[in-house]
């Protein structure tokens, strides 16, 4: 009886020993595919930490702007204000007291992400929050206003070509 218990433990640690052999790992996420789940997990938490919170199946373009708007606080891009006396160069020799922002290709390449991972989770394209018109005109309209202030990249006067 004792080898048969001796056995069967034996067998029973062959068995899951042999699962993790034969159970092929999950291939590592692409640098893409780890960005957007990191993304979308930063906007679920955006969501839930609204008062109040914010279901996923309520949410609208409205709260992707509010998003967007959210994110520009961790920004690196110098947006200067019409009243700055650097307002328009691109380099100016001193520092000012004008905002940090997102800049305008990382907003968008946000939103292309969020946009995938909206309907990779079941969400519909017709009702995805991140296609909406509101969206595109929002970063249209940051993109336009930066190359205005000479500030979108590639617009600098000494830019290397």
């Amino acid at each position: 009886m004792s080898d048969g218990v001796a056995k069967d433990s034996a067998e029973g640690s062959s068995r899951s020993s042999g699962n993790h052999q034969q159970q092929p790992q999950p291939a590592p996420l692409s640098r893409y595919e780890s960005q957007k789940r990191r993304d979308w997990n930063t906007f679920g938490q955006y969501l839930k930490n609204q008062r109040p919170p914010v279901p996923l199946s309520q949410c609208n373009c409205n709260h992707v702007l509010d998003f967007l708007r959210y994110l520009d606080q961790f920004g690196k891009t110098k947006v200067h204000l019409h009243g700055c006396v650097f307002f328009g160069q691109p380099d100016p020799p001193a520092p000012c007291t004008c905002p940090l922002r997102q800049a305008w290709g990382s907003l968008d390449a946000l939103i292309g992400r969020l946009r995938a991972a909206y309907e990779e989770h079941g969400g519909s394209p017709e009702t995805n929050p991140f296609g909406n018109g509101a969206i595109r005109v929002y970063l249209r309209e940051d993109d336009k206003a930066k190359a205005e202030r000479g500030e979108r990249k590639g617009t600098e006067k000494g830019k290397k070509g």
